[in-house]
């Protein structure tokens, strides 16, 4: 048997924000709380389902460039377009990391600037 990923950790300044955010985009909700600027987020099933779940951790460290590992996303229930137009309401911003024009996924960034893509296939939901 093979491993999967079952959490992705990510350092923020600022959890409660991103949690929402994230929460959002992939409607998920708060699992857990540990200690003081810890937050897991995932599935309504919770962890150990299809999907990992996310820990955010509070951090002060500063950024030092672009991430080595980022985060893609699919809409599942309407079409790149609309999902995009979603995603800006919700506080992302279209980045430009030098991808080309006619790419067919849209570079964006969270409210604290993490990077990840809007691929264009559509998935069925969970």
């Amino acid at each position: 048997m093979a491993c999967r990923i079952s959490e992705l950790v990510l350092k923020c300044r600022e959890p409660e924000v991103l949690a929402r955010f994230w929460c959002e985009v992939l409607d998920f909700v708060v699992l857990d709380r540990e200690g003081e600027g810890c937050i897991e987020i995932g599935p309504r099933e919770g962890f150990g389902g299809p999907q990992p779940t996310i820990f955010l951790i509070r951090t002060d460290e500063p950024t030092n460039g672009h991430a080595r590992l980022h985060i893609d996303v699919n809409a599942t229930d309407r079409d790149q377009d609309a999902e995009l137009e979603r995603l800006l309401g919700l506080g992302a911003e279209l980045v430009d990391i030098g991808q080309p024009v006619e790419a067919s996924w849209h570079v964006l960034a969270d409210p604290e600037g993490n990077e990840f893509c809007l691929l264009k296939r559509r998935l069925d939901p969970v």
